[in-house]
């Protein structure tokens, strides 16, 4: 049957592997991924009758890849980290680069093939770190907002790399297409935004005005594909394009409209990159070379874990954030087949290399979750084989609270809390490891504190002998736990109200101690049905008891399960 059984048997693979990284809690990519290794070298491919037109949709996928994350891309997001995601990522990169192809040289590969290994494991791995992060508990942690500017750089790092890394092969003519390649780009970027600015918003608005889905869908896709197409025609990257597109999309009003429509294609299309991936792998290359690979991704590890917690710490962050950085960010990303698939199609690198790209990169980011999930305890051993003093306060005469709410966090949550405390004249102080947050703080009025909470020093210069209520915002898991658990050790007579993102972490608190825990989802629920009950005429009274209910039910249970009367 040709391309269509094909793409049945990759996507049916795809989604028997997926559901097994699912279960096993693992990114969604390396099922796919998996489901190509079976598919491919397992197989022999003998169950794919053209893998050729594979790679073909598999190059459409990259283009849909980077044309969403075009998209995506905010460059609000960079403000609060803009120091370490741009400045710290380019010196990242660089470093990065350098000490893997100086690995490359001491095994004695040509200097092109030492920059592109290099080059490929240079980036991280955005869909990794951002899954890991939400298993975890850890978005909207000041690590993962730092994490999450600098994967934005790197993302965007992709597009010089893709252009300038064809044209180092051959050093006579490499300088001169090097230099036209970026006078194309520059012409190019030029007409786009010109295009952009003018032509798109334009197109958009007439294409929404007659409701139709479909149309639109095939505009934004039209888009991304042809303006990757006309560059590929010039001689830049087909995948340059399409990113360019995205970013030039990002800025109308129609952004979010087309990248919900356009993610259902590129995870089809990326799915079929993945196990495109996946086929080219060679389990055989990897036994008869195993010491090689796993050195290379031992020492590439550390390598790029010393590299990123030291650009943390050159850029003042301080406490748990350096060691997070490194421990999260180590692995080679998906970004790696991207380069390496150029790499090969323009007979750059051969084959062997490829497989050596292709092997570390895998067994890095399978490492990911759990050296992630390290973080905390590492950090514990930390503090507690040395004394550290706590980090430097803002100067609030804290010694004159007494009979005061200390609250940790000053994200929305904390602000919220603070706002409606200063409203009833309640005393308090907000705990904040954040700059931004702490000085916005500052400007409202508030007493805070800089410094890491789930230091028992910082909690004791926050007055929590003093204090008559312990309320903790942070959406870290991390953080919340070992807050409560140094609490309960220094106050355990304290009141304490911890909020819990999941279930996890919920029976966590009741276990330390602690005697409310507000889940954000479950309190989202209630209002909404509050607002529907009160607009059926029910009594506020009688939907106020009922949610009221909810939660002691909920708080009931748990005692129960802790053996409590």
């Amino acid at each position: 049957m040709g391309i269509g059984a094909d793409i049945a048997i990759i996507v049916t693979a795809g989604f028997l592997c997926g559901l097994v990284a699912q279960r096993l809690k693992q990114p969604l990519i390396l099922g796919y991924i998996t489901a190509g290794i079976f598919l491919g070298p397992v197989t022999g491919a003998s169950l794919i009758s053209d893998p050729e037109d594979i790679e073909l949709l598999a190059e459409i996928g990259v283009a849909l890849l980077l044309f969403a994350l075009g998209i995506e891309f905010s460059f609000k997001e960079l403000r609060p980290v803009r120091s370490v995601a741009l400045l710290g990522t380019s010196i990242q990169i660089v470093l990065t680069v350098a000490a893997a192809a100086g690995m490359g040289l001491a095994l004695g590969w040509p200097w092109t093939d030492a920059v592109w290994f290099g080059a490929c494991v240079s980036l991280s791995s955005t869909m990794v770190i951002l899954k890991t992060l939400q298993s975890q508990g850890r978005l909207g942690t000041l690590s993962s907002r730092v994490m999450i500017g600098m994967l934005l750089v790197q993302d965007l790092a992709v597009v010089p790399l893709l252009i300038l890394l064809p044209r180092m092969t051959d050093l006579r003519s490499g300088l001169p297409d090097l230099g036209w390649a970026l006078v194309y780009a520059a012409v190019f970027l030029g007409l786009m935004i010109v295009v952009g600015t003018r032509v798109i918003p334009w197109l958009m608005r007439r294409v929404s005005r007659w409701n139709s889905r479909e149309l639109f869908l095939l505009t934004v896709t039209g888009l991304g594909l042809g303006i990757g197409y006309a560059t590929y025609e010039v001689g830049l990257t087909f995948a340059f394009g399409a990113f360019v597109a995205g970013i030039v999309l990002s800025e109308s009003d129609h952004a979010h409209q087309a990248l919900s429509d356009i993610i259902p294609l590129r995870d089809i299309f990326g799915l079929l990159f993945f196990a495109s991936v996946g086929m080219l792998l060679e389990p055989r290359f990897v036994r008869e070379n195993l010491l090689l690979v796993l050195g290379l991704a031992a020492a590439i590890s550390l390598a790029k874990a010393l590299i990123c917690a030291g650009i943390g710490w050159s850029f003042g962050y301080r406490n748990v954030v350096p060691l997070a950085l490194g421990l999260t960010m180590f692995q080679a990303g998906e970004f790696a087949f991207v380069i390496g698939r150029v790499g090969i199609a323009t007979e750059s690198i051969g084959a062997e290399l490829y497989s050596v790209i292709m092997s570390v990169t895998l067994i890095t980011m399978f490492m990911t979750p759990f050296l992630s999930a390290a973080t905390a305890p590492v950090y514990g051993y930390i503090k507690s084989r040395r004394r550290a003093l706590p980090e430097p306060t803002i100067d609030i005469r804290h010694d004159e609270l007494h009979d005061h709410v200390v609250i940790v966090g000053a994200g929305y949550t904390g602000r919220t809390v603070a706002g409606v405390l200063r409203r009833f004249e309640q005393p308090f102080v907000a705990i904040e490891l954040d700059q931004s947050r702490l000085e916005t703080c500052r400007t409202a009025g508030y007493a805070v504190i800089y410094g890491d909470a789930s230091h028992p020093l910082v909690l004791t210069a926050a007055g929590l002998g003093r204090a008559r209520v312990l309320v903790i915002t942070t959406p870290s898991a991390v953080v919340t736990a070992a807050v409560a658990r140094h609490a309960r050790q220094l106050r355990p007579d304290l009141h304490i109200v911890a909020r819990a993102d999941t279930d996890e972490l919920l029976n966590e608190l009741h276990d330390l101690g602690v005697h409310q825990v507000v889940l954000p989802r479950m309190e989202a629920g209630l209002e909404v049905t509050r607002q529907a009950l009160l607009h059926l005429e029910v009594p506020d009274e009688l939907v106020t008891g009922f949610a009221d209910e909810v939660r002691q039910e909920m708080n009931r249970a748990l005692r129960e399960d802790r053996g409590e009367s």
